[in-house]
């Protein structure tokens, strides 16, 4: 679904001149992007004895958040005393979609239909109206459970990285990345297709929003300085751009976060994707939390476009260094990471999952 929206001096667009441009990381293949970080989490496991020992930084999390967990379990171990600061969230299972009519109407339109075990937005849609539940119903895979949430206007998007020792008794924000959704600017001559083409990082998903939206909305010719937000996914994987952030953080927005994190009773380690209305507004940690992820979370502070490839590897490789350092503290307690099987298999079912749920708008 299009959002159209003017162009205005919007808080949040620090680095708003290199919308257009690829980050370092960006640009590299994705096999070729990850062989260093597969090889350093090898090393890591050798030197650690264990392969899958991050399984034990999170035990409120089933994998501790490597792959395959639902992410309504993560929502509903948040204390309720924090539940102005959570999206209001339902669970659909396969039994409950005769009722699913109805749980939506407890929420009201519009909001977000998700898998419950999901990735990288796959299957994320906005939702409007009755009908369009249906489609995504008839469309998503019968034998799975999705989420019906809120819509959060935000209007922006923030992951926050979270982390705390066993022994601690508080954590820290140790990353802060805002999501810029996929947008364009128009110009009152061209298209939104032609906007798109132009565009160094859309030109190639030209195919997934034409398929994504209606004909005549992408072929819709905005208004000058009119501000088209193309989809509800801010991912890179659909032309979003993440930005480096940690200059937005204060004693406050950490204390809150920190409180969320400890009302879990066993989350040590992730990142929270919270949306929110103005750079002061989360300063003060004030935003609505729409999804957790657990030890598998990407720092996804390092796709910053203005950040070097030595530099955001360097990060990459100190986020992976310091989560099995953690584990290994956890694990001295007497934690017990998972089988090898047992984390190929959350793995391997949730990527047949991926590849069954419909297309994200």
């Amino acid at each position: 679904m299009m959002k159209p929206q003017r162009s205005t001096n919007y808080a949040c667009s620090h680095h708003a001149g290199n919308a257009c441009s690829f980050g370092a990381m960006e640009q590299l293949p994705k096999p070729v992007l990850c062989i260093p970080l597969v090889l350093q989490w090898l090393w890591l496991g050798l030197r650690y004895r264990s392969l899958t020992l991050p399984s034990v930084v999170n035990p409120a999390i089933e994998t501790g958040g490597l792959a395959g967990e639902s992410k309504a379990a993560c929502l509903a171990r948040i204390g309720q005393a924090h539940a102005p600061w959570v999206a209001r969230t339902v669970l659909v299972s396969p039994a409950d979609i005769p009722a699913a009519a109805s749980m939506a109407r407890t929420l009201g339109y519009p909001l977000v239909a998700k898998p419950d075990i999901g990735w990288c937005g796959h299957g994320v849609r906005r939702i409007d109206v009755v009908d369009g539940l249906t489609a995504y119903i008839a469309a998503f895979p019968p034998d799975a459970s999705f989420l019906l949430q809120e819509f959060v206007p935000g209007p922006f998007e923030a992951g926050l990285f979270y982390s705390r020792g066993p022994t601690e008794a508080h954590g820290r924000l140790i990353g802060l990345a805002i999501r810029h959704s996929p947008q364009v600017t128009g110009d009152g001559v061209r298209s939104i297709a032609a906007l798109m083409a132009a565009d160094p990082r859309l030109c190639s998903r030209i195919g997934h929003y034409r398929r994504a939206l209606s004909t005549r909305g992408i072929d819709h010719v905005p208004m000058r300085g009119e501000r088209v937000i193309l989809g509800t996914v801010a991912s890179l994987r659909v032309g979003g751009r993440y930005e480096d952030a940690m200059r937005l953080n204060t004693p406050a927005l950490e204390d809150r976060v920190d409180a969320i994190a400890r009302s879990m009773h066993g989350f040590h380690f992730g990142r929270l994707d919270v949306r929110f209305g103005s750079e002061a507004t989360l300063q003060r940690g004030e935003f609505r939390i729409i999804e957790i992820n657990g030890a598998g979370s990407e720092a996804i502070q390092f796709w910053d476009p203005t950040m070097r490839l030595r530099d955001a590897y360097r990060g990459v490789f100190a986020k992976q260094a310091a989560l099995f350092a953690l584990a290994a503290r956890m694990r001295a307690d007497g934690a017990v990471p998972i089988s090898a099987m047992a984390l190929a298999t959350a793995w391997w079912r949730q990527l047949r999952l991926m590849r069954r749920y419909p297309s994200s708008n």
